[in-house]
């Protein structure tokens, strides 16, 4: 992945163990993060903080990926999204890429396969659906 010092990740996802892996993995590559337990904490950030992409959890307690991903908020927010979920139930990869998420991928997370799609994510570059089925 290419160090880009002035990128922005916003990790969301209510698994604490999760999100510390994810910011390991991240800042590993030389990412800038932020995490958040919950859709609600993120979005109390914006607009005040531009993300470059956002890594979120599809499947979360208060606040789910999908509700995010419809909240006017995060929509005028324009941010470009990866989803990232354990359950991959049919029709759920295309109902993400539909409300604009830029990639798709299933719990176990490849990290070359999440920063792949993080850097794609974030030069606009079409949407993917990649990684494994669990």
């Amino acid at each position: 992945m290419t160090k880009d010092s002035s990128a922005i990740i916003a990790v969301v996802d209510d698994e604490a163990s999760v999100r510390k892996a994810l910011l390991r993995l991240l800042r590993s590559a030389g990412l800038k993060t932020q995490a958040f337990a919950s859709g609600r904490e993120f979005l109390n950030t914006l607009p005040s903080i531009l993300y470059d992409c956002v890594v979120l959890d599809l499947h979360m307690s208060a606040m789910t990926g999908f509700d995010l991903q419809r909240d006017s908020i995060f929509i005028k927010a324009r941010i470009p999204t990866v989803i990232i979920t354990a359950y991959d139930e049919p029709g759920m990869r295309e109902k993400c890429l539909s409300l604009g998420a830029a990639a798709y991928l299933c719990k176990p997370v490849d990290d070359k396969d999440l920063l792949s799609a993080i850097e794609a994510a974030i030069r606009g570059e079409p949407r993917s659906s990649g990684g494994a089925s669990n």
